[in-house]
């Protein structure tokens, strides 16, 4: 929760969010872990100033961590937020963004529930290697694991990517890096024909 709240709260993410007023984005955070533990932490609020994420912030920090099953059930946070982001027809961009530290171990397999999925919703995800105590050759190989996995069987969608976070305490840097992606805005031009 820390790590969310310090890459909202980061200037260059911020000034993203904020970069087109007349189309804010709107953000809807949830915490999940195994089949029946998705818990609402954020709902639905457009961003439309510094001061609506400063409250999300806030809230993120002084949130106690919900008690939740130790089981990891990717497909089913799948299927929640896919369910959560139908529900913004008049948005022009769906994304999912999951943030996991280890491979869907039960409930509905992420590959099998994917068709299932608003087929205009992108999935980003971020990877977390848990420092377990071992050497730098076993995390760097952990990373590479679950980036490898979650590239083909849990991302989706035009230009979706993996990001990695080395451990939780990297997760605030990933998680800004994430964020400064997603929110690119596309520039279009205009195209003035040469005169003859």
């Amino acid at each position: 929760m820390d790590g969310l709240a310090g890459a909202l709260l980061n200037a260059e993410v911020r000034a993203a969010f904020l970069a087109v007023p007349g189309a804010p984005v709107r953000l809807f955070i949830f915490e999940w872990a195994g089949p029946n533990t998705q818990n609402t932490l954020i709902p639905w609020r457009d961003i439309t100033d510094d001061n609506s994420l400063y409250a999300i912030a806030t809230t993120l920090i002084s949130n106690p961590r919900q008690a939740s099953e130790v089981s990891t059930a990717l497909g089913q946070a799948m299927l929640f937020g896919g369910q959560v982001l139908a529900s913004q027809g008049d948005c022009w961009r769906l994304t999912l963004d999951l943030s996991g530290d280890g491979q869907s171990n039960i409930g509905p397999r992420p590959q099998d529930i994917q068709q299932s999925l608003p087929p205009q919703v992108t999935i980003n995800a971020i990877v977390v290697g848990a420092d377990t105590g071992t050497s730098q050759g076993a995390i760097d190989s952990e990373i590479s694991r679950l980036t490898s996995y979650f590239r083909s069987q849990v991302i989706r969608g035009p230009n979706a990517f993996v990001e990695a976070a080395l451990g939780f305490e990297e997760f605030e840097t990933a998680m800004t890096r994430k964020l400064l992606k997603e929110l690119q805005v596309l520039s279009v031009g205009n195209l003035i024909p040469a005169t003859q």
